[in-house]
């Protein structure tokens, strides 16, 4: 459970800084790449090649245009039909936390999830009258076409994150969605605050992932993530990423209740003092914090929501900080 308790202050990770390229790179031999094949009024689609567009790798079709774009391409859900999922890999994170790929029937198929949405998913135990239903919001590109990925913690009283746990490569969950969250575009607020804890961290990188592969999106994004011990910050190598390619819009201050010796960033829970010091100011323009967490730590920080669709009253820390309920939404 989230508490507020005294705690010294979460220092940033280290940045390096590098610079990128915006031009496309030269053949080898500093030769230009060739030229595009010639166009023919009755080509067939051809797939030429594979390719990598942001973080979504996809194959290349051409009608004589070009590559094919996420928009067009078909998408899984659509928002009423359950569909079932291959796994396609598993990768062990930690003790308690896997990754699994799932893999598309069209290999040239995207999620057709929105930013930010989520997935429902769906599994009967042996024996029992009723599903278990439970959102997961998925750590792969929504433009990468073919598979989607969830990084899943299994709790002890969890039976959905029990059951993913126990899938093998080959078997079947079943999905729905897409969820929406709340909709994103482009510069929608100048700076962004992402609190969140324990899984609750999926919709802020989502979110945050959004933001970065988007050349014209010029937002900032403070992240303040809180968890038990070093072991259980997930997605810590892709928000380091983030940090050291963006440092002059993206900082992240991690807490930790039960840090190692060396650990030099916060101590405790997240709590009102280091809210003040890293989130922007309440009375900043065009702000939004977004809340996301076990519910510990919404009932400390921010109040919990009533339901899906209303977000209930803000309290908790950001209320005592001076921000209004419409500069808060919880995830």
């Amino acid at each position: 459970m989230f508490a507020r308790q005294t705690l010294r202050y979460a220092q940033p990770l280290k940045q390096s800084f590098r610079k990128y390229s915006t031009e496309a790179p030269k053949a080898a031999g500093g030769a230009a790449p060739p030229p595009p094949p010639p166009k023919k009024s009755n080509l067939t689609p051809i797939y030429v090649g594979v390719g990598l567009a942001g973080v979504g790798a996809g194959l290349y079709r051409y009608y004589g245009s070009g590559p094919i774009e996420p928009k067009d391409r078909p998408k899984v859900f659509n928002g009423e039909d359950w569909v079932d999922l291959k796994v396609a890999s598993i990768e062990n994170l930690s003790h308690n936390t896997k990754k699994l790929r799932f893999e598309f029937e069209d290999k040239e198929a995207v999620s057709g999830l929105q930013v930010a949405s989520a997935l429902l998913t769906r599994f009967k135990p042996e024996g029992a009258e009723k599903n278990v239903l439970r959102p997961y919001t998925p750590t792969s590109d929504e433009d990468t076409p073919g598979y989607l990925e969830l990084v899943v913690k299994a709790y002890p009283n969890g039976p959905m994150s029990q059951h993913i746990h126990s899938l093998n490569v080959d078997q079947r969950l079943s999905f729905k969605g897409p969820l929406p969250k709340y909709p994103w575009e482009a510069n929608k607020h100048d700076h962004i605050a992402l609190i969140a804890g324990g899984t609750g961290i999926t919709p802020m990188y989502q979110l945050a992932r959004q933001i970065f592969k988007n050349p014209d999106d010029r937002t900032k994004v403070t992240l303040v993530f809180g968890n038990v011990s070093e072991d259980d910050i997930l997605l810590k190598k892709e928000l380091q990423d983030l940090e050291n390619t963006y440092p002059q819009r993206f900082r992240a201050f991690y807490v930790l209740d039960n840090p190692p010796k060396e650990w030099t960033g916060g101590k405790g829970f997240i709590n009102k003092e280091l809210l003040k010091t890293v989130l922007p100011e309440p009375k900043e323009e065009n702000i939004k914090l977004f809340v996301c967490g076990p519910p510990g730590l919404y009932k400390a920080i921010s109040g919990g929501k009533v339901s899906p669709k209303d977000q209930g009253e803000l309290s908790g820390v950001l209320q005592e900080l001076g921000y209004s309920k419409e500069q808060v939404f919880k995830f």
